[in-house]
């Protein structure tokens, strides 16, 4: 069964406000893999080059799917949260490519998707719960 708008909104700020407590940010692409609309294995398959856009392979129609980034987009502003564009690159081998989340690849409808969410101050960060692919490096100075 598919949800209405209201629903699937419901269901968005209850997945972005679960996000904003785990990880420290959102991102529009977390929430479609918390909500379900996203697998995993169609994300990864997308990051490893194997499918085209990611709107491909999301499971809700357009009008749904935009109607969601641009409540997700208003909801963090609103919040006073703030906006950082991330380039969502390849995995694998070879050379590193920047990767699409739209048929027509529109560089604001980009934008939208690639743009994660952070509180201003910080401070719910668990910085050393964050780690980067840098050898398991978890957020502490080094020397």
């Amino acid at each position: 069964m598919s949800l209405n708008r209201l629903d699937l909104i419901k269901k968005m700020n209850e997945a972005s406000s679960e996000l904003i407590r785990e990880k420290g940010y959102i991102s529009f692409v977390d929430v479609l893999l918390k909500l379900g609309k996203l697998r995993k294995e169609d994300y990864e398959n997308w990051r490893f080059r194997r499918i085209p856009y990611l709107e491909k392979v999301i499971t809700i129609n357009l009008a749904k799917l935009n109607h969601m980034l641009r409540t997700l987009h208003e909801r963090a502003k609103r919040d006073g949260l703030k906006p950082s564009r991330t380039v969502y690159m390849s995995w694998g081998k070879g050379p590193k490519s920047a990767l699409r989340f739209s048929k027509t690849g529109d560089p604001n409808i980009e934008v939208a998707y690639s743009t994660h969410f952070f509180r201003p101050n910080g401070s719910h960060i668990r910085i050393g719960s964050i780690k980067t692919r840098n050898k398991g490096w978890t957020g502490g100075t080094t020397r």
